[in-house]
Formats: structure tokens, C-alpha cells, sequence
């Protein structure tokens, strides 16, 4: 037997010794990924109907947002954990924290978002705030036409839509404003 053969020999007994190996650790994997699927499905539907009882249908981005949350979190732990059963434990580890400044990163780059977006929440769960409510804020006064997670619409007394970040409204604004005598009543409308 020539050092070719031996060679090919050594290396097909060690790739059928390791395909032997990995055969249980795929099975465990997929089974595992079945279970997963199921108990995330669930999981998500539970928090789901729990947002949706615990926000009204006009706050239903809130509960958007939370559910989109846990999803992300729920799968990354799932792939995660697939890695490791898989033996790639050390790759598993390497993303963990990779995603962790990754996230950081992120989070800086999208503070303004970030801001926006907590501050929607806190403008959708005022009950102070809503729209057709008159409302004079730093640069603009005039009627909330909509509130979204990042922008509100403010329809002024000029028939313009001003599009606000949240975190300007958030930060300084004045409700119930009196008649500007242009002919309008306290919900924005001819009088």
C-alpha cells in the first residue's frame, strides 16, 4: 500500500469515526430545534394575548414592540443553545458576546430611535395625550392627528401636518390650549 492509500484510508476511517460521532448530536439538535419551535411559538402567543388584554387596540404598537422583543431574544437563546448541542460551544460563546457589543453599538448609533420610541409609549399610555387633542409643544401648536412609536402628526391651524419626533413632544408640551380666535373650538375644528 502506497503512502496515497494509507492516507486515504486514514482519512475516510476518521470522517466515518466522526460522521458516527456528530450522529447524535444532530438528532439531539433537530429534536431540540422541533421543541424549541413549539415552546417559542407558545411562548409568543401567551405574551401576545397578554400585551393585547393589557394595551388597547389604539396602543397596539406597544404590544407589537414587546412581542417583536421577546421573539428576538427567544430565538437568539435558540440558536444559541442549537450551537452548543451541535459542539460548537466555543462559537456559541464567540457570538454571545460578539452580539453583546454588537448590541451596545447599536443601541448608541440609535439612541435618537431609541428615545423616540420610549417616549411613544409613554405618549400612547398618557391619557392626557391623544388624538384631536389641541396641544402647543416647543415648535408647533395645533390638533394630534396621529401617534406612532417614533413621530407624531400634528395637523396645525394652518392645515399643515407636522411630523414631530416623539422625544420633542415627550419632553415639553401643553394640553387643552383656549381658542386662538381664528375660528376654531377646543378640538381643533370650525367653530
Amino acid at each position: 500500500m502506497t503512502q496515497t492509500e494509507q492516507f486515504l484510508d486514514r482519512t475516510a476511517d476518521s470522517f466515518a469515526e466522526q460522521a458516527a460521532a456528530a450522529i447524535p448530536r444532530v438528532v439531539t439538535a433537530v429534536i431540540f430545534a422541533v421543541l424549541a419551535y413549539v415552546v417559542v411559538k407558545a411562548v409568543l402567543r401567551i405574551v401576545r394575548v397578554s400585551l393585547d388584554r393589557w394595551y388597547p387596540a389604539d396602543q397596539q404598537l406597544i404590544a407589537d414592540l414587546g412581542v417583536t422583543l421577546v421573539s428576538i431574544v427567544l430565538w437568539f437563546g435558540v440558536g444559541l443553545t442549537l450551537l452548543k448541542l451541535l459542539g460548537m460551544g466555543d462559537i456559541a460563546a464567540a457570538l454571545g458576546t460578539a452580539s453583546g457589543f454588537i448590541a451596545l453599538g447599536v443601541s448608541y448609533a440609535l439612541s435618537d430611535m431609541i428615545e423616540d420610541t420610549v417616549s411613544g409609549v409613554y405618549l400612547l399610555r398618557d391619557p392626557d395625550f391623544n388624538v384631536g387633542d389641541r396641544i402647543s409643544t416647543e415648535k408647533v401648536t395645533g390638533t394630534v392627528a396621529a401617534i406612532e412609536l417614533r413621530k407624531s402628526r400634528i395637523e396645525t391651524d394652518d392645515g399643515d401636518r407636522v411630523i414631530i419626533a416623539n422625544r420633542d413632544i415627550e419632553a415639553r408640551w401643553i394640553h387643552d390650549l383656549p381658542d386662538d380666535g381664528n375660528g376654531a373650538d377646543s378640538e381643533g375644528g370650525p367653530a
